[in-house]
């Protein structure tokens, strides 16, 4: 979301959140300016090709109709079919698509898979609602955008509250409507209709990858490295036990219960193993008899070398970001890190390897699977995960590269290479007709 700044009588700075398109659209003119982007191919960016929004009757369980509304926004298909997640939350709307089907485009370009990017979902609250509810929403909202999905058009994923029973659900209705099976219009399903090895992990997998690559890339050695990880869930928990496994030292972790942490090293491995086994416990919950209780705030200002913030949006902002002492952040979640803070990180010459390339394991490892559906061919856990890491290391070097050859943060440099490789297929394509 954009970020605008307030200052009280008092002096206290105060960050106040705005559209998150706005600010998309603010990013996207500073990239066109620098790269002297072509006026009318800029004017494209700006505005997504298609835009779908759709009402979703719902038959609830106790007899009445709900109605709800969804969305599908495809940004960009220069570079190939629509890539995208599918959201269910009370704030979904028509802007919030728009930016994330924006940012899809700007991830998928980064990573050099051939998607452009889309976003949708439906205004709903998840947590109230059975699962036979959420089934019937999932089917009649496939069937509202359907016309504009495809394993060649638009191949949805999972995002906020939906997962891959949701997307099963999805490719189960596409196929009956089509009278053929179509499982490789979606991707992100379980592993049984043609999901993928190693899709669970690979975002997770992805940010460990790319804080390894970091460290060598500084010279600094992997081995002891201290970590800390904000957000102990898909993604932070998989990127702690990975890093752990390659040598570094996990601090400390947090979840909205709050953290732990432990100077010599959490065992990371027991805490998931404690979680897992107790499936609605929270860090709160765990017996952590050699570690000390800390807060979120505290996790993010610790005194360790890396931090990977991989939970909620805005946690890096401008009355924190002087006080966070990782020199190296890598960007879990999507938006962690306010644009305040980021001015405020970079000036401290901290590296801060933004989300469209630092979390983006989780769409090359969808395009794996979309690739193995087409081909109906299955890859190996093993096959999956060196091709996922052969993507990162690529990306990263690509970007990094980029990046001090244009004397800008990682950050700037991935938007930028991510435009212009967009602006080149366009170019190249020519506009129809």
């Amino acid at each position: 979301m954009e970020q605008t700044v307030q200052v009280d009588d008092k002096g206290v700075t105060t960050e106040l959140t705005g559209d998150l398109w706005s600010t998309v659209l603010t990013q996207l003119d500073e990239v066109a300016e620098r790269l002297q982007l072509d006026p009318g191919i800029h004017a494209m960016l700006r505005q997504p090709e298609r835009e779908l929004t759709v009402a979703v009757p719902v038959m609830m369980d106790d007899g009445h109709i709900e109605v709800f509304t969804g969305y599908r926004v495809q940004h960009s298909s220069a570079r190939g079919p629509c890539k995208g997640g599918i959201r269910y939350h009370p704030e979904v709307n028509l802007n919030e698509a728009r930016a994330l089907a924006a940012l899809m485009t700007w991830k998928c370009a980064v990573v050099d898979v051939p998607f452009g990017g889309a976003k949708g979902g439906v205004s709903c609250n998840p947590r109230q609602m059975s699962e036979a509810e959420i089934c019937r929403l999932t089917r009649r909202y496939t069937a509202m955008i359907m016309p504009i999905l495809g394993p060649r058009r638009d191949i949805p994923a999972p995002d906020v509250n939906t997962n891959p029973q949701v997307m099963a659900w999805m490719a189960d209705t596409v196929s009956m409507l089509e009278g053929s099976s179509v499982i490789e219009v979606v991707t992100g399903k379980p592993v049984v209709l043609g999901g993928s090895l190693g899709r669970n992990e690979a975002t997770g997998r992805g940010v460990a990858i790319v804080v390894r690559e970091v460290l060598r890339r500084l010279g600094r050695p992997v081995e002891g490295t201290r970590v800390a990880v904000q957000g102990f869930g898909n993604v932070g928990s998989v990127a702690a036990r990975l890093l752990q496994e390659m040598g570094c030292r996990i601090v400390a972790i947090s979840d909205v219960s709050g953290g732990l942490r432990n100077s010599r090293g959490l065992d990371v491995a027991a805490i998931a193993h404690y979680l897992g086994m107790h499936r609605r416990a929270l860090l709160a919950d765990y017996p952590a008899d050699d570690a000390e209780r800390i807060s979120n705030e505290e996790l993010l200002t610790g005194d360790v070398d890396v931090l990977v913030p991989a939970a909620l949006e805005h946690q890096i902002r401008a009355d924190n970001a002087a006080a966070v002492q990782a020199r190296i952040i890598v960007e879990g979640a999507n938006g962690p890190t306010t644009r305040q803070a980021d001015d405020i990180l970079n000036e401290r010459g901290v590296v801060v390897v933004p989300d469209i390339l630092a979390n983006a394991g989780g769409v090359v490892v969808s395009y794996l699977e979309w690739v193995q559906d087409l081909q109906r061919f299955f890859w190996e856990e093993e096959t999956v995960n060196a091709r996922l890491e052969a993507i990162m290391q690529r990306s990263l070097h690509e970007v990094w590269e980029f990046s001090q050859a244009h004397q800008v943060p990682l950050r700037l440099g991935a938007h930028m290479l991510a435009v212009r490789k967009v602006a080149e297929a366009i170019q190249t394509r020519g506009i129809f007709p």
